[in-house]
């Protein structure tokens, strides 16, 4: 059995949709109590564990930084010892916001983390807590997640160009755009992987290639759709959030192609894919 933690998120949906999964929402595993998340675990002794379940507001998150910590740190540190302990191999998706986002160069998986907003804090917590664990897992660090299910910026752009004629979009933050899609593939991949060579654990990243800034990957989705709202770039600084953002997302992927021979994905035939999705949603 492959358990997956999630069941409506955006990479929970996907991987229900690839695979044969058990999928566990909040009603029968709810992160918010890390001994449920254990037993959970404890009770169905799966083959590999997919934790796709997280605390996501990234802005709210600076109000209830406790619940995100217990959620997308204590959590995911219980799982991982429950997984130790009968050895089956945890794949945990993290983020690019455990690094404070300085400079340009692509950030490697042993860089220095300096999160800069209380939703990194929380989920480096949960990194730190499976490595403790000493259990075979893969924590894969990806940005920038988009869907044709749940909020994210696609769907937000696509939204709000039925309306307006010019949008202002952050310019100076840039990443790698990652279909849920293809984080669900390779969660698969990594789990079944993990299983024959436990030796493979690790901090991998995973994102979706080529760099981008936000206004560009605006750009991106209304040529695609035929949507023309001019899109103007700005600083973040004209756009204050409550939880500051890192300016660099960008990820190498250099770790992940080499330990399970997985290339880059293309965000741009993803997004093809996704806005495919949505026409026939």
């Amino acid at each position: 059995m492959i358990l997956v933690f999630g069941r409506t998120g955006q990479v929970a949906t996907e991987l229900q949709r690839l695979g044969d999964v058990t999928a566990l929402g909040r009603d029968q595993a709810d992160l918010a109590d890390p001994g449920a998340c254990a037993e959970a675990i404890r009770t169905r002794q799966p083959r590999v564990v997919i934790n796709a379940a997280a605390y996501t507001a990234v802005d709210r998150a600076e109000d209830e930084e406790p619940l995100a910590t217990t959620i997308n740190g204590a959590s995911p540190a219980a799982m991982a010892r429950a997984c130790a302990a009968i050895g089956t191999p945890l794949v945990h998706i993290s983020t690019d916001y455990v690094f404070d986002g300085s400079g340009t160069r692509p950030w490697s998986p042993d860089d220095p983390t300096r999160p800069i907003n209380a939703y990194g804090r929380s989920k480096l917590a949960g990194e730190t807590g499976i490595r403790a664990a000493g259990g075979s897992h893969a924590i894969l660090r990806t940005s920038w997640v988009f869907s044709a299910h749940g909020n994210n910026f696609v769907k937000t752009m696509l939204r709000l160009g039925k309306d307006c004629d010019r949008l202002s979009i952050v310019a100076d933050q840039v990443g790698g755009p990652t279909s849920a899609a293809a984080i669900a593939r390779v969660c698969l991949t990594v789990a079944e992987a993990l299983c024959l060579h436990p030796d493979r654990t690790g901090t991998y990243h995973l994102s979706g290639g080529p760099d981008v800034s936000w206004a560009d990957f605006a750009r991106a989705v209304f040529a695609r759709t035929g949507r023309t709202p001019e899109v103007a770039d700005i600083p973040s600084s004209a756009y204050p959030t409550p939880a500051a953002r890192p300016h660099n997302s960008r990820l190498d992927n250099t770790a992940l192609t080499r330990a399970f021979n997985l290339g880059r994905p293309d965000w741009q035939a993803d997004l093809d894919e996704v806005l495919r999705d949505l026409d026939r949603l």
